[in-house]
């Protein structure tokens, strides 16, 4: 069966401060080897027709797009399919609260990604008034029982939950008004998960609390430094599959045919101007 080849805690060297130190060249290579590692199990999750189902939850700044993105940068998107759902529309407003979210479960082969999901109601509906109480603990109180009809399905459901310090993320939060590549992730509710940081983590602590079962536990990773918590939540991405590599098969390149009487076309009138 394939595991990842790093060992169970990292060995970095310390710094003067005694702090451990994982440089940009460590990182990216563990990195390497971890989606090598995803490579084979997706050849792996196709091959066996599995249905992976995988939430990533947390504050805002928590770093859910950025491991996400690193999970997904090698593989195909065709079987990794990510999903981050805006505010519902007034069709999905009318529907059951789960619909629109049971609706883009995996089939066999895939995987399927949720930057946030249902546990919204959870969280930021909950905190922010977008919901009323008791439909927070109907979800409460409901959602266990849904996620085990999805895992006695054949869904493989992983919930991650990326912890994040107050410090760190207002330090994150502030990069993104500073950053202009970064400050369209910038809404009016990222200042409110400041201003509300101990109500969110109230409804943070009850929903681990309340949903936190035998068929479909949280797993919490400490994201205050975000390499680290990539590295660690990928490896135990990877622990949860009793995965084994299926071979790439290099099918050997056929001759180009023969250009007969083609005559190449001059492309120059079409191209761009190239500026570098």
């Amino acid at each position: 069966m394939a595991k990842p080849d790093i060992p169970e805690v990292a060995n970095f060297s310390p710094n003067q401060n005694g702090v451990n130190i994982l440089s940009n060249g460590h990182f990216e290579n563990e990195m390497k080897s971890l989606q090598a590692e995803l490579v084979k199990l997706q050849r792996w999750v196709i091959a066996e027709g599995l249905k992976v189902c995988i939430l990533f939850e947390g504050r805002d700044a928590s770093g859910k797009g950025g491991v996400i993105k690193a999970i997904t940068d090698r593989v195909s998107h065709r079987t990794f399919r990510v999903y981050a759902l805006p505010a519902p529309n007034d069709r999905e407003k009318g529907q059951i609260y789960m619909q629109r979210y049971v609706s883009l479960m995996p089939t066999a082969g895939e995987v399927v990604l949720f930057d946030r999901s249902w546990y919204n109601r959870a969280g930021v509906e909950k905190v922010l008034g977008f919901c009323k109480p008791h439909e927070t603990e109907e979800f409460l109180i409901q959602t266990p029982v849904l996620e085990k009809y999805l895992v006695e399905s054949g869904i493989v459901l992983i919930k991650y939950y990326l912890e994040v310090g107050p410090e760190e993320q207002k330090k994150r939060l502030e990069d993104r008004y500073r950053d202009a590549s970064k400050n369209w992730k910038l809404s009016a509710i990222d200042g409110m998960s400041i201003s509300h940081w101990y109500d969110y983590s109230r409804a943070r602590d009850e929903m681990l609390k309340r949903t936190h079962t035998e068929w479909a536990p949280w797993h919490v990773v400490d994201f205050n430094d975000k390499k680290r918590g990539q590295l660690n939540l990928i490896t135990h991405l990877l622990s949860q599959f009793q995965y084994r590599d299926f071979p790439f098969e290099f099918t050997k390149l056929p001759k180009r045919q023969a250009a007969g009487d083609y005559v190449e076309l001059d492309l120059t009138p079409y191209k761009i101007t190239q500026v570098y």
